[in-house]
């Protein structure tokens, strides 16, 4: 893997690379150039992540193919939370330096967080504290076979 920055130590070089197909493995599908993976700690139900196979840390330093492969993937994304979460909104967001928020800055993301009005993403920054009612591998399994349906209908 090339592009910006160290790989060692990235976990999402790390979750690339991973071959551990457990039912509850944040991955939700993994294509040529990109896959969907579920943030480990979620502002909400459903919050997951987009991100380039290579390490990279800018968009200008992505592919043609690259990106397209994270734009779908982010769509993909998208409906998936739509259909199976039925959200008000949806934040979408990638985080360029740590001045901007990202938490890992070497290695692009797209955050995608579904929200409704009066929903609970307030408490982490008033409480320190994260409100959610359900476990991640619940929604991996909620998720999983949406985004297997979405990608044969892209084919």
């Amino acid at each position: 893997m090339t592009g910006t920055g160290s790989t060692d130590g990235c976990i999402f070089c790390d979750a690339c690379t991973s071959t551990h197909p457990a039912p509850d493995d944040l991955v939700l599908i993994r294509g040529e150039l990109a896959y969907v993976i579920l943030n480990l700690y979620p502002y909400n139900n459903g919050h997951l992540m987009v991100v380039p196979n290579r390490h990279v840390g800018t968009l200008r330093a992505m592919t043609r193919e690259e990106l397209d492969e994270l734009m779908r993937f982010t769509r993909h994304a998208e409906m998936a939370l739509a259909e199976a979460y039925k959200p008000q909104g949806i934040n979408v967001g990638i985080n360029l330096g740590r001045p901007a928020g990202a938490g890992v800055v070497d290695h692009l993301h797209v955050h995608l967080v579904p929200r409704w009005t009066g929903d609970t993403n307030f408490m982490s920054v008033v409480g320190n504290v994260r409100v959610l009612p359900e476990e991640l591998g619940e929604t991996a399994r909620r998720l999983r076979p949406i985004f297997e349906r979405l990608a044969r209908e892209d084919a």
